[in-house]
């Protein structure tokens, strides 16, 4: 497995690995997720080398240093992902080869082969609403596999987001920004919503509707869509599948859905909302969430009525749903110093963005909402910067860093001022080296906020500099908490 460090790929090498499979792999640096797979049994190389996949000598995967190579041997498949280049030398060792070369979601599929399969798809939400499906079958009694690309975070800590269960469900979370998504042939399809994104590869947005018209079409016979009629581009593709014969069932707080949202209120400490539809029975059921948003009620939603789909009995799927914690780079939260909370997300769109500041803003309350993003990718930064612009205006400061290549090539045209030159200069400011961006928000800070670091790249890091910073800033007088604030 080519960047098995990868949160999708490290996932897939879990499950392998717990169904017997001998898995080996290697990634560009050491990680979390690669010692969670050395810890697992699982011989991981740092650096990529063409020996990896032949077995020829070369450095030994893990801890233990140079020498030969001591993983289960030659590789008859090879697994990658899309951020994989053909000019990778394993892979280039691979084709020359002959071996078989699967993509993640293939693997993924066949492991899904002959079971039930929840294909979880969307622009926004759709890691949360697999971790809360998962979680809801888990509280009910149902060991579901799962394979979600972020860590799960649990009252008992954070587990990884890979688990081989007992039963035959698994819970997948479909990548659409690669066509990967259309891999799958689930029972159950869920759709959070669709909109432009990932233009690099689909180039339209008509292309992207059309990619989720047939990942819902996909269901294996007698399977069902489930969609959010609250999304334009989610209820376009339910009507279609609808139209085209396909079962679908709706959700969401619009009259015409299926299964209907209705007095949903959010704080801080989580969600309530009245859930009514057909599907569900025919009495009203109360959803209480401890995490806090409507985006975050939406996906609960869809989760439930996944779960009644797979047959837990309706009052117990929404009971289940408050077990829920969350899970890792959503609204995570990293720490307080001075009074000043840190919180760590991974939106990186415009639409995730946008409903992280709305949570942000209920939890702050009464206090600012301060940010910290670092663009993922030049071209959805080039694509969406207005966007950008506009939904970040909604915190009360904003520093915006350097861009995070990810799988391309730097443009130079494109950076943190691409998006804070459209917006006020006294409250958005762009700072291209991230550990002086880290720095300014720090600085910035007053008792009482709380502070984002927002984006799909190695932002997240950032967190403990941010604290150590406001500890220095409380330890030189300058920085007092407030007595009402919040711990």
């Amino acid at each position: 497995m080519i960047g098995i460090g990868g949160a999708g790929m490290s996932v897939v090498a879990h499950l392998l690995h717990a169904r017997g499979v001998p898995v080996q792999g290697s990634d560009g640096a050491d990680s979390a997720a690669v010692a969670r797979l050395r810890a697992a049994g699982v011989p991981v190389w740092v650096g990529h080398d063409a020996a990896h996949v032949t077995g020829e000598d070369g450095e030994g995967p893990g801890p233990a240093g140079p020498g030969p190579v001591d993983g289960p041997g030659p590789a008859d498949t090879v697994v990658v992902s899309s951020a994989v280049r053909e000019t990778n030398p394993e892979l280039a060792a691979a084709r020359r080869a002959g071996l078989r070369v699967l993509h993640r979601s293939e693997a993924l599929a066949a492991l899904m082969a002959g079971g039930r399969g929840v294909a979880v798809a969307g622009a926004a939400g759709k890691t949360t609403t697999s971790a809360m499906l998962a979680a809801v079958l888990r509280e009910t009694g149902a060991d579901p596999s799962y394979a979600i690309g972020s860590t799960v975070r649990t009252a008992d800590g954070e587990t990884p987001g890979g688990h081989l269960g007992s039963s035959d469900i698994l819970v997948a979370e479909a990548d659409e920004s690669d066509g990967s998504f259309l891999n799958y042939v689930p029972v159950v399809s869920i759709v959070t919503n669709v909109e432009p994104d990932h233009l690099d590869h689909w180039g339209t947005a008509e292309a992207i509707h059309a990619a989720f018209v047939e990942f819902a079409g996909r269901l294996a016979p007698g399977g069902t869509l489930v969609a959010c009629a609250d999304d334009a581009g989610s209820r376009a593709v339910a009507e279609e599948a609808a139209a085209s014969g396909g079962r679908v069932v709706t959700y969401g707080e619009s009259g015409g859905a299926g299964v209907r949202i209705t007095d949903l209120t959010t704080a801080a400490d989580g969600s309530t909302a009245t859930l009514s539809g057909a599907v569900l029975g025919p009495e009203p059921l109360t959803l209480r969430l401890t995490v806090p948003g409507r985006h975050n009620a939406l996906n609960a939603t869809a989760a439930v009525v996944a779960a009644v789909l797979l047959g837990v009995a309706p009052a117990d799927a929404v009971a289940a749903a408050r077990a829920f914690v969350g899970t890792g780079r959503r609204f995570e939260p990293r720490g307080e110093a001075g009074g000043v909370r840190v919180v760590d997300d991974y939106a990186h769109h415009p639409t995730k963005v946008a409903a992280l500041l709305d949570a942000a803003r209920t939890v702050a309350a009464p206090g600012r909402v301060l940010v910290l993003f670092q663009p993922h990718l030049y071209s959805r930064t080039r694509d969406f910067a207005a966007d950008f612009a506009r939904v970040l205006s909604r915190a009360d400061e904003v520093v915006v860093t350097g861009v995070y290549a990810a799988r391309e090539d730097p443009d130079p045209a494109v950076g943190p001022r691409t998006i804070t030159g459209q917006m006020s200069p006294a409250t958005a400011h762009a700072v291209e080296d991230m550990h002086d961006a880290a720095r300014e928000v720090a600085d910035l800070a007053r008792p009482g906020d709380l502070v984002l670091t927002v984006g799909a790249g190695d932002v997240t890091i950032l967190g403990p500099e941010i604290l150590d910073r406001l500890a220095e800033r409380v330890a030189a007088g300058d920085l007092r908490a407030a007595g009402n604030v919040r711990a």
